[in-house]
């Protein structure tokens, strides 16, 4: 087994690279010979750790596949005083192939004893934020306009690393080394993506809720609804998007939700309509109590669909029942309104719960 050490100088980032990847966390990656632990053996597993200022990296080699047993017990000391694991996409390989390799050799692990930061899986769904094709690391590194001397991914290796195993070759070696140090090295800078869903996980704080008009398209005048958010933390890029009635500025200390006023009549529905009657004359409907007095040919028992009075305003949009009182343009539909009042817009509070709600429905729904 070969094992490497490096030391860099640790980029500082931004505080949330620093609370993240602190001295009780250790970045790995590995490389294997395949896509199946049963099949294939793991041959190279780089770490990176800090140590004061410097980023440490240490790289585990097997020379040839004898000594994957080795290298898999270097990791497992070098785990013995980390708290959190971070990874590319640990959650659904690295981890899961190292598991059964243990296994396979008898060899004692504790990853359910350490908490898992997968990089991967925590901005994959936000892929629609940075308007990528897909999420891999290369690709998020691109985006952050990284540079890396490798241009080998992982599987390309394979048939690298079997060559050497027959014919050891400080070229081959070299190229199987980079490219796991890299990995290993560029999740470093990748921490900073996290920006990005801690936004959506409510890391942010109000600074103003304000309307102003706008031209649309056409030249016409329209008025749209400003929430300008805090980060928490700097994001590494500006990114904006826009999902349903929504648009998203995501600036590198603010992030600002611009959402169209409607201006116009809606609807509020009473929910116990058997207790109301439907006066088609006034297109509204009328408790019992006080239709009782209206002449019966003025007056029809009330449905679901027409129990309603008519609120004419400016409203906000809303895909859930989050603001009350509640107002649709038809009964079922499943996007509703509220009332856009001065009140709302002096609520930091209130603003703060529909700038949730809004980053909620984009996640779920951004394209």
């Amino acid at each position: 087994m070969k094992k490497t050490h490096r030391e860099l100088p640790f980029p500082r980032n931004n505080a949330l690279t620093d609370r993240i990847f602190d001295e009780k966390a250790l970045i790995f990656d590995i490389e294997t010979t395949g896509f199946s632990p049963k099949s294939a053996s793991v041959y190279l597993i780089g770490c990176a750790f800090r140590k004061g200022g410097s980023l440490c990296i240490e790289q585990y080699f097997a020379d040839s596949p004898s000594e994957e047993r080795k290298i898999l017990e270097a990791f497992l000391v070098m785990q013995d005083g980390a708290e959190t694991l971070i990874s590319f996409n640990g959650a659904g390989f690295d981890i899961p192939f190292l598991r059964a390799r243990c296994e396979k050799f008898g060899l004692s692990e504790r990853f359910e004893e350490l908490r898992h930061l997968d990089l991967y899986r925590s901005v994959s769904g936000l892929k629609f934020l940075f308007r990528l094709p897909d999420c891999r690391q290369k690709t998020l590194e691109r985006f952050l306009k990284l540079k890396r001397e490798d241009l080998a991914d992982g599987g390309e290796l394979i048939a690298v690393y079997q060559e050497y195993v027959k014919c050891p070759d400080e070229g081959k070696s070299r190229l199987l080394h980079l490219h796991n140090f890299e990995d290993v090295t560029g999740m470093t800078e990748l921490l900073s993506v996290l920006a990005y869903p801690e936004i959506f996980d409510g890391g942010f704080s109000v600074l103003s809720c304000s309307r102003e008009r706008y031209l649309r398209y056409d030249r016409s005048e329209g008025e749209e609804l400003l929430i300008t958010l805090q980060n928490s933390c700097p994001v590494p890029r500006q990114v904006s998007c826009k999902a349903g009635d929504f648009t998203l500025n995501v600036g590198t200390g603010r992030t600002v939700i611009r959402v169209p006023v409607f201006w116009g009549k809606l609807r509020y529905f009473y929910e116990n309509y058997r207790d109301y009657y439907y006066l088609p004359a006034e297109d509204m409907a009328v408790h019992k109590s006080v239709a009782s007095f209206v002449d019966k040919s003025y007056r029809k028992a009330a449905k679901a669909s027409n129990c309603y009075i008519n609120r004419e305003g400016a409203f906000l949009p809303q895909m859930d029942s989050v603001m009350q009182p509640e107002f649709r343009m038809e009964y079922r539909d499943k996007k509703s309104w509220f009332e856009l009042t001065d009140d709302f817009c002096s609520s930091f509070e209130l603003a703060d719960r529909y700038a949730r709600h809004i980053l909620t429905y984009m996640r779920e729904n951004g394209r």
